[in-house]
């Protein structure tokens, strides 16, 4: 199969090049506005993980409760909710976490402003 590069003029082709390569030499590649964006991803990745986490667990232990001892609906019920009470107090320990971090963070960023 041929390639579809072969078609394009060769000047076109070395233009787009240098092109692309002027656009990777103007954007830095650790650029801080990224890594902070990635950061936020991960957090509210991870937040989610851990209320869905507890909502499954709380799941999983309320049907099979109730399958063990034939009461439907009653323990899925009360586990479901226990397990939305769980995630939401793991997210909240991870948001105070991750508070805790950034304050320390903006300590000791004023602290070597001060020159301390």
């Amino acid at each position: 199969m041929a390639d579809p590069l072969d078609d394009l003029p060769k000047d076109r082709l070395k233009a787009l090049e240098e092109k692309i390569a002027a656009n990777r030499k103007a954007i830095p590649e650790d650029s801080p506005h990224q890594k902070k964006d990635y950061a936020l991803a991960n957090l509210a990745w991870r937040m989610v993980i851990e209320l869905v986490a507890g909502l499954g667990i709380g799941f999983g232990m309320g049907y099979g409760l109730d399958l063990f001892f034939g009461t439907m609906p009653l323990f899925l019920v009360v586990f479901i909710l226990l397990g939305l009470a769980a995630g939401i107090k793991t997210m909240l320990n991870s948001a105070k976490e991750i508070g805790d971090k950034q304050a320390a963070k903006t300590a000791e960023h004023e602290d070597d402003a001060r020159g301390d």
